[in-house]
């Protein structure tokens, strides 16, 4: 690391930096891609392994198909083209947490290619949206590597080899990317659309969804790259946007004080917000690829690529585009109902009950995601099913109980999700009264007991009305249907 030098902004605005990200998504699939062992995170370490995984010679590697589905799956998320014919090879390097000194990967043809992901992204000196595609080079299926833990022994270096043999698809993007927020925008795409995909839990927390960064830094308006380097160890969408800025600035610093840019590949300490020089970036001749003499070609025919595309869910820009034009809702709820899955399940499906787009969005966004904050539960483990809030909305609607006494209900219904929003309104006292002979008494005597306030609203202070269905309605009880009481006072002091 250089030593901190003050740069000007008017300096720093005479460069651009050149981003590019290769993030690691793992699969879920039930085992291995070349192993029948258990793909579970969070198992007791070196339980989830076999020879295959360890390594042991004259042990034979067979691929899971569910892995090149869900790595098709993506591709075609993506827009990209999908090689028919594909070949593993081995990436030959030494690492402790590597049993077999080599990493199964693909070279030279990668499953997905081409393709791309739009962003919306919000200028950092202006403030403003504006949309753009990060183009994704490729996407290629391979096996992770073990875990080396470094804090477990003061002496020694401990394995834990249940992570090795995991699939993964590795996206590399161009060098297309060219601030910190596009960066940023792109990874929440991708943990997005895996999700929506089912085909990664994106936990980066975990350790399911990693990326590094390639960033170089050229002079404004210069059209070649210059010398790149990798940041690892980025377990956090904040910290991605962190480690691109961190590096920007560490480069230019280097440029303008003579120093030399170095292929390298550096770790950002979070605590601090600077990377750190691990080792020379090792060039492609350096892993010395060939292709596995174990594995035979995997060929994915017509049959095959239609069956994956039966599967293929509807993806967020295609929801957004629904909810904004279909159900008439704003960009921002749309937005946000389409954020995840199971909430945009879970919004469709109470609009198959209710007509009231806008009031179903409102109760997702507002007390039903306050709920799964507070409980911190899944979307898809709400207690509330999306018929029975439908109802709820369909009672407000028709006047049976208030938008208060509605809200009463649905913390009841949090409780007791087997009864119905209607039973419970009853058993509570919270239905609405809508007798309406039974209310004109009470209009009569909430004006008998109110004669000058009376005389003053006829004089013309017709504010005066609320404090008429406020006393109505403290006579009900509540009960009081206000739409009603107010139509009741209205021809009542129209008639005095």
């Amino acid at each position: 690391m250089v030593d901190q030098v003050l740069i000007s902004p008017e300096v720093l605005s005479q460069y651009e930096a050149v981003i590019g990200l290769e993030v690691h998504c793992q699969l879920l699939t039930r085992s291995k891609i070349f192993a029948a062992d258990a793909n579970a995170f969070g198992a007791e370490p070196n339980t989830n392994i076999s020879v295959i995984t360890l390594g042991h010679p004259g042990t034979l590697p067979k691929l899971n198909r569910k892995a090149v589905d869900y790595a098709i799956r993506m591709g075609l998320a993506c827009g990209s083209s999908i090689t028919r014919h594909n070949v593993f090879a081995r990436k030959n390097y030494f690492y402790p947490d590597l049993p077999k000194g080599y990493q199964l990967s693909q070279d030279k043809g990668p499953i997905c290619v081409g393709g791309g992901i739009l962003v919306k992204v919000k200028d950092p000196i202006t403030g403003e949206l504006y949309q753009t595609t990060i183009q994704v080079h490729h996407i290629h299926l391979e096996e992770d590597a073990g875990k080396s833990i470094h804090d477990g022994d003061d002496w020694a270096t401990q394995l834990d080899y249940n992570r090795a043999g995991t699939p993964l698809i590795e996206m590399v993007t161009d060098p297309c990317i060219r601030t910190a927020e596009e960066a940023g925008q792109y990874l929440t795409e991708v943990r997005r659309l895996v999700r929506y995909l089912d085909i990664c839990d994106g936990n980066m927390e975990e350790g399911s969804l990693r990326c590094d960064v390639n960033v170089s830094i050229r002079p404004k308006g210069a059209t070649h790259l210059g010398t790149k380097v990798e940041v690892k160890n980025l377990n956090s969408i904040r910290n991605v946007m962190r480690a691109v800025d961190s590096e920007f600035l560490r480069q230019v610093e280097l440029t303008e004080t003579n120093g030399r840019i170095i292929q390298e590949t550096r770790t950002f300490d979070a605590a601090t917000g600077l990377s750190y020089a691990m080792r020379e970036k090792e060039t492609m001749n350096d892993y010395r690829y060939f292709p596995d003499p174990d594995l035979t070609p995997v060929v994915i025919s017509d049959e095959w690529l239609a069956a994956v595309q039966a599967t293929m869910p509807v993806l967020p820009a295609a929801l957004y585009q629904k909810f904004t034009s279909i159900y008439g809702l704003p960009e921002y709820d749309a937005a946000l109902l389409t954020d995840a899955k199971e909430l945009a399940d879970y919004y469709e499906a109470v609009c198959a009950e209710t007509t009231n787009y806008k009031a179903a969005s409102n109760w997702i966004m507002g007390p039903v995601k306050g709920q799964l904050n507070e409980k911190n539960l899944r979307d898809r483990q709400f207690p509330v099913s999306a018929e029975r809030l439908a109802d709820l909305i369909n009672l407000v609607d028709n006047g049976t109980i208030s938008q208060t006494a509605a809200q009463q209900v649905f913390s009841l219904m949090i409780e007791q999700p087997a009864s119905t929003p209607a039973d419970i309104a009853k058993a509570n006292g919270l239905v609405q009264n809508r007798n309406t002979d039974a209310l004109q008494t009470l209009v009569e005597e909430v004006l008998a007991a109110w004669p000058d306030k009376v005389e003053q609203y006829k004089k013309g202070k017709k504010n005066l009305l609320g404090l008429f269905v406020g006393e109505v309605m403290k006579k009900s009880k509540g009960s009081a249907d206000p739409k009603l009481v107010n139509e009741l006072i209205a021809k009542t002091l129209q008639k005095a």
